[in-house]
């Protein structure tokens, strides 16, 4: 309320013609002015397509659509309509166990037996029982560099032993890539 207090009169300036453009959109977008000034159309020959058109407008109605039905052709019962229904029946989530019958016993086989045991160690409660010991594997220049490159990705530790850095003198090419930086920036 308070913001319209002690306004002042302002200085009136002249209509830009972007202002005007603007006031010329508005009045085209105006839902009372759009009709104004309408004037007579052009009336266009009805062509097959128009005529397709309208028929296809007809079917989509929804109180139309059924009129002048007709009768159907019946198809007979193929085997691969049987079979849909079969699946229908299995795939519903009422019917799927009745008439289940007896299962076949399947033999354990070695794959079973290992797939069973790798189960287990996905438990979150098994993975470490009986774990046994280990083998012991000697210490390579390889597990030396990653024990290095992991000491490199810790949190922790990156920042130890950091030296000192080599100043590079500021090129155009850096200046322009901080405006990059600000023009990028949420603000």
């Amino acid at each position: 309320i308070k913001y319209k207090e002690n306004i002042g009169k302002g200085t009136p300036i002249p209509d830009l013609p972007e202002v005007k453009r603007v006031k010329e959109t508005q009045k085209h977008i105006s839902s009372v002015l759009y009709k104004e000034d309408l004037g007579t159309g052009i009336p266009t020959p009805v062509t097959p397509e128009i005529e397709r058109v309208k028929r296809n407008q007809e079917h989509i109605s929804s109180v139309l659509y059924k009129e002048g039905l007709g009768t159907g052709i019946p198809t007979p019962v193929t085997p691969e309509m049987e079979r849909v229904k079969r699946n229908q029946e299995n795939i519903s989530s009422v019917l799927y166990k009745e008439g289940l019958g007896i299962g076949t016993p399947v033999p354990v086989t070695p794959e079973m037996e290992r797939v069973k045991r790798n189960q287990e160690n996905f438990s979150s409660v098994l993975y470490k029982e009986d774990l046994g010991t280990g083998t012991p594997t000697p210490v390579t220049p390889e597990i030396e560099r990653v024990k290095r490159n992991q000491e490199n990705f810790s949190s922790v530790l990156y920042k130890e032993d950091l030296g000192t850095g080599t100043p590079t003198p500021v090129t155009p090419e850096i200046e322009r890539v901080k405006r990059n930086q600000e023009n990028f920036s949420s603000v």
